[in-house]
């Protein structure tokens, strides 16, 4: 199975809340995973950020490098840099299943997400609050993932910006049910369930998880609020 077939395996199991490492114990970083692999977290997000795109630095391929080697589950990895073109290959290698890319980072989409497919991941695209959803046009057919920010790509523990409710109505009318539609940025208990109802199906949830003494229950309760019944 590839690593882009793995990563969509999820869809037989979402909704789907996804821990951001970046607000992680970097300090205890194996027993971070191990404590969010025995809650029964499906899959983890990482957010590399390079401090030219986004005014923030993160961590990069030596990271995922060591994630890789601690676990199992799909690793979903939002580049939040410039030229991520550049950058596809070595970032596949170091063990990502899905490569979402910003649409402000690049200026042919369609070639960058055609690139992280053909490597074997996959591919998604991103997009921050202020930017028009008509940016998504012609290449949403490329993509196995459209990634609404509600807050402005760059830090945690931001307020949640209203505007992302409106851009996942849009795209979930826009793309199939192949395409999973995620949400990242100030989603906790009070936010979750509006996005569900938009038709977020991945939902990226940093201080909610980790801010939280009990893993499981965080989770549990985030799940249970993003169930939307038919």
């Amino acid at each position: 199975m590839s690593r882009r077939d793995y990563f969509l395996t999820l869809r037989n199991a979402h909704p789907i809340v996804l821990p951001s490492l970046l607000s992680a114990d970097f300090g205890n970083l194996e027993r971070e995973v191990t404590r969010l692999e025995g809650v029964g977290v499906r899959a983890l997000h990482l957010d590399v950020m390079d401090g030219c795109f986004v005014p923030n630095i993160t961590f990069g391929l030596p990271i995922l490098s060591a994630l890789r080697r601690l676990t199992k589950l799909p690793l979903d990895v939002h580049l939040m840099i410039r030229e991520p073109q550049r950058y596809i290959e070595r970032f596949y290698e170091a063990g990502a299943d899905c490569l979402t890319v910003h649409i402000e980072a690049v200026e042919r989409p369609r070639e960058v997400l055609q690139q992280i497919r053909d490597v074997g991941a996959a591919s998604g695209i991103a997009l921050n609050p202020a930017t028009d959803i008509a940016t998504l046009d012609g290449c949403l057919d490329l993509c196995d993932l459209v990634l609404v920010m509600s807050v402005p790509a760059g830090f945690g523990g931001q307020e949640f910006h209203e505007v992302a409710l409106d851009k996942l109505r849009h795209v979930s009318r826009q793309v199939s049910d192949a395409v999973f539609l995620e949400v990242d940025g100030g989603i906790n208990t009070s936010t979750i369930r509006r996005c569900a109802v938009a038709g977020a199906q991945l939902f990226v949830a940093g201080s909610a998880v980790f801010g939280s003494p009990d893993y499981g229950e965080a989770l549990r309760q985030l799940s249970r609020l993003a169930v939307v019944s038919e």
